[in-house]
C-alpha cells in the first residue's frame, strides 16, 4: 500500500521539479524545453524508463529501506539566455525550489486531511493525509539530494560559475562520470551524504512534524 501511494506522489514531485526548470528557462529566454512540451504536468514527456519507473520498482520489490528516482533532464540551451551566468543559476534551482515549496504544502495538506478524516470518519482523508506525508520527505529528499555538487546536479550550477573558467569546464565535464560519482559517494562516504541530504531532510522532517503536532 505505501508503494501505491510513494510511487505517484514520487512521480508527480520529479515531474514538477522538471516542469520548474522549463518554465524558468523560458522566462530566462531559452525556449527548449517548451518547444518540447515539457513544461506540462502530463508525466508523459517527462518519465525517464530507468529512473521514473525500473529503479523504483527493483528498490522496492528488493525490500529497499528506501525508494527513489528522476525524471528526464531539461534540455536547455545556455546561448539563449539573457544572463549567462544567472540565469544558469536560477534555472538550475528552480527546481530545488519547487521541491522546496511542494514539502511545505504537503505539510499544510496533511493537517488538512487529518482535520478532515477526524471530522469525517471517512478514511478516505487518511490515505490521502498519508501521501501528504510523503510528499513532505520526498520533497525534501529531491531538494537536498540535488544540492550535491556532482554534475550534472542541480547545486553543481552555482558550483560551476564560481570556478575559474578553465577548472570550471573541467568540472562540467566530470558530468559524464556524474552517475559513477553518486553510486561511489553513497557506498564510500555515507557520512557526507549524511551531513548534506539526510541530516539537513531529518531537522526539516522534524520541523515539518512540529508543526502538525500543533494543529492536530
Amino acid at each position: 500500500m505505501d508503494f501505491l501511494l510513494f510511487l505517484p506522489v514520487l512521480l508527480f514531485s520529479v515531474v514538477v521539479h522538471e516542469v520548474a526548470h522549463a518554465w524558468v528557462a523560458r522566462r530566462e529566454g531559452d525556449d527548449t524545453a517548451d518547444r518540447l512540451g515539457r513544461i506540462t504536468l502530463n508525466p508523459i514527456p517527462h518519465l525517464d524508463a530507468l529512473g521514473s519507473i525500473i529503479l523504483p520498482a527493483i528498490l522496492h520489490f528488493s525490500g529497499a529501506s528506501f525508494l527513489f528516482g528522476w525524471a528526464k533532464p531539461v534540455p536547455v540551451n545556455p546561448s539563449k539566455f539573457r544572463d549567462p551566468v544567472w540565469s544558469d543559476i536560477r534555472v538550475s534551482l528552480a527546481g530545488i525550489a519547487s521541491n522546496l515549496i511542494l514539502a511545505a504544502i504537503s505539510t499544510v495538506l496533511v493537517v488538512v486531511m487529518v482535520k478532515l478524516e477526524t471530522g469525517t470518519g471517512s478514511s478516505v482523508f487518511g490515505t490521502l493525509a498519508a501521501a501528504a506525508g510523503f510528499g513532505v520527505l520526498i520533497n525534501l529528499i529531491l531538494a537536498f539530494f540535488n544540492l550535491i555538487p556532482i554534475p550534472p546536479l542541480d547545486g553543481s550550477h552555482v558550483v560551476y560559475h564560481l570556478l575559474p573558467r578553465s577548472l570550471g569546464e573541467r568540472y562540467r565535464e566530470f558530468g559524464r562520470y556524474g552517475l559513477l560519482a553518486l553510486v561511489a559517494l553513497f557506498i564510500f562516504a555515507p557520512d557526507f551524504v549524511w551531513l548534506v541530504v539526510l541530516r539537513p531532510v531529518e531537522l526539516l522532517m522534524g520541523a515539518a512534524n512540529a508543526f502538525i503536532g500543533l494543529w492536530i
